[in-house]
């Protein structure tokens, strides 16, 4: 292993000195490790794939199996739900970001820092790791990174506070916050910003600079958010252009209304619809592309799941081409993906739902419920020993392994045999 550094004599270092990268790489079985220093955080190892070289899922099962086998389970504390990109199952917690085989849990790649991980997301079909800062204050070191060798592609230094998350719109990801949001595109230029910077260049083109943000979702061409604002007793639903105009720093404002009732969640937007839950009673509120309301549906659920923030400011949900699949705290209800009306409910569940196969699994607890994607009748109940875990459980899959995220744990199971 060879080692170069800066010929610089200690004391005669400068301030450029200190700032100088150290580089060290060594060639590993095909892949490469690359380490280096940087003056915003510390030593960063990074661990790549050879080309074609990781292994592809298993293809997707056409039914559900009599069961399933825990293959692997590995810690994920930077993730929110199970995260897949490309041929790799992601795993992020503490400083590591690494690509895993679905079927083994092997570790093909490895992108480590000694800066703590905010969160880990997707994007533009590429891994998304956002670390904090070298004082912890925010969350301010993007990194992109190829799903399939771990490979650096870019990086960039976005305005985010801890509690951020990462939203795929398809073309463009949104950076969330509790005031601030901020879209990128897949270079990591900035598209458009919305509510308070911290430093303008330009103030006054903000249209509400001081409201605070209590939910989001996002859709190609749409980012909706449910803000709160000084003076306003109702909650206000903006809808803002991702892809912003000419100026990133002016918002597109599609429309921004006040929305009478108990404070509420955006739930999900598709097309020019957005759907808002609220409780006392429990409903779903949709509106259309200028804020005004078409419809209202009661949901069966507990008015205590809608009466506070999602975690992290974006609801529990998963999708497929026929419906998105919420998770209110109690209850997994299915809407329609094209004008986000409910079409089942199922009570007493631990999560949203995920497609395999001509199936739904809905997680329960010690299991999981079979289910009709069309009429969310139940089929049958498939154990599952989550040990003491009795959280959430949002689902996903690779193939045919269904992944399941368990708070900060991330767990593979395989169908028995």
């Amino acid at each position: 292993m060879l080692r170069a550094r800066s010929p610089v004599r200690p004391e005669r270092r400068t301030r450029a000195d200190v700032i100088v990268a150290v580089v060290l790489a060594v060639v590993v079985l095909g892949g490469g490790v690359l380490y280096w220093r940087s003056s915003a955080a510390a030593t960063t190892e990074s661990v790549t794939a050879a080309p074609g070289t990781f292994p592809q899922p298993p293809s997707s099962a056409a039914t559900v199996p009599a069961g399933f086998t825990q293959a692997w389970r590995e810690p994920s504390a930077a993730t929110s739900a199970p995260l897949v990109v490309g041929p790799a199952v992601v795993t992020a917690d503490g400083g590591a970001v690494t690509g895993r085989d679905a079927t083994t849990g092997t570790a093909h790649w490895s992108y480590t820092r000694t800066a703590q991980l905010c969160t880990a997301g997707s994007g533009f079909g590429e891994v998304m790791a956002l670390y904090r800062n070298h004082d912890a204050t925010a969350c301010s070191e993007l990194t992109v990174l190829a799903p399939s060798s771990g490979a650096r592609r870019a990086q960039s230094n976005p305005d985010a506070l801890p509690g951020t998350r990462l939203l795929d719109t398809g073309t463009l990801v949104a950076i969330t916050g509790a005031n601030y949001v901020q879209v990128v595109r897949s270079d990591l230029v900035k598209t458009t910003e919305y509510g308070t910077v911290a430093t303008p260049d330009q103030p006054g083109r903000q249209p509400r600079p001081d409201c605070d943000f209590g939910s989001f979702a996002v859709t190609q061409g749409r980012l909706a958010v449910l803000e709160r604002c000084p003076g306003e007793s109702d909650d206000r639903l903006t809808v803002v252009a991702p892809d912003g105009g000419s100026d990133a720093t002016t918002p597109s404002v599609v429309f921004s209304q006040p929305q009478p009732g108990p404070h509420g969640q955006v739930v999900a937007a598709s097309g020019d619809r957005v759907a808002v839950a609220r409780p006392a009673p429990a409903r779903l509120e949709v509106v259309d592309g200028q804020g005004n309301l078409v419809s209202t549906f009661a949901v069966p659920v507990p008015d205590a799941d809608l009466a506070a923030d999602p975690p992290g400011g974006v609801a529990r949900t998963t999708s497929d081409n026929q419906h998105i699949y919420w998770w209110t705290g109690s209850a997994t209800v299915a809407i329609d993906r094209g004008d986000l009306t409910p079409a089942w409910t199922l009570p007493d569940t631990s999560g949203p739902a995920v497609r395999y196969g001509d199936s739904v699994l809905v997680p329960v607890r010690g299991g999981l419920q079979v289910v009709n994607p069309a009429t969310g009748a139940v089929g049958r109940t498939i154990p599952v020993d989550r040990g003491s875990w009795t959280g959430p459980v949002v689902p996903g899959v690779a193939g045919s392994v269904l992944l399941e995220q368990r708070g900060p744990e991330l767990v593979a199971l395989t169908p028995a045999r």
